[in-house]
């Protein structure tokens, strides 16, 4: 019974596992490609952002901050039509 049940786990595991590579895509049975662009239009400004190691954020914290850069104004937000 306990062997049964390990195959049959083993048979769900390998059909998701092809499912999800799109193996199974010439039956019509592909996962659905999914995106999600918009989220990159909404960055504003991703090149500023700075990422630093763990040893130096603590040096860091206790040097003042620097002032941010001014935000957008609504012209400049707005996405190009």
């Amino acid at each position: 019974m306990l062997r049964l049940l390990i195959l049959l786990l083993l048979l769900a595991n390998a059909a998701y596992f092809a499912w999800s590579h799109g193996a199974l895509a010439q039956l019509g049975l592909a996962p659905t490609h999914q995106t999600e662009p918009e989220r990159l239009q909404q960055q504003v400004q991703p090149e500023l952002l700075l990422v630093t190691p763990a040893a130096s954020a603590s040096a860091a914290s206790t040097t003042p901050a620097l002032s941010a850069p001014p935000a957008p104004t609504e012209a400049a937000s707005a996405p190009a039509r």
